[in-house]
């Protein structure tokens, strides 16, 4: 009966290490970073139709992550994280990181001049999502692979 139980936790702690270690691969922090960003213009969104009422915290939030996260986001394409863990990143990544870092900047930086003015209603929302949705759109369209 022992030998079940260490056998049981000796499988756990291999299967829970795989987790961390897959964790911390560039390609699942990347993913999560994007699900990050996808939540905080959901939100946004949402507000900007008129599904969501106006809440300026989820606002100020919403801003907030967009511009961590397009900070620290170009950190996650290392050499050697081109393939694996489903990713969706174009090798163009790699091949034109200035052009890449420049457009993860650029989201940061309109992000937070919306945030120093935070949107106060709806409209404004509707208004600070067209000047930030484009740079998802140009990132996108040229760095990430549609799968």
């Amino acid at each position: 009966m022992k030998f079940r139980t260490l056998a049981a936790a000796a499988a756990l702690a291999v299967i829970g290490a795989g987790a961390v270690v897959a964790a911390d691969e560039p390609q699942v922090v990347r993913q999560e970073m994007m699900k990050k960003v996808g939540g905080a213009m959901g939100a946004l969104s949402g507000i900007a139709k008129g599904e969501k009422p106006y809440d300026a915290e989820v606002v100020k939030a919403s801003l907030t992550t967009m511009s961590e996260v397009a900070k620290a986001f170009p950190e996650q394409f290392p050499v050697g994280s081109e393939a694996g863990h489903e990713t969706e990143a174009s090798p163009k990544i790699w091949e034109q990181m200035d052009d890449f870092k420049a457009k993860s900047a650029k989201l940061g930086t309109d992000a937070e001049a919306v945030l120093a003015s935070l949107p106060a209603d709806q409209a404004a929302v509707g208004a600070a999502l067209g000047a930030i949705g484009p740079n998802c759109a140009a990132c996108h369209e040229v760095y990430r692979i549609k799968k």
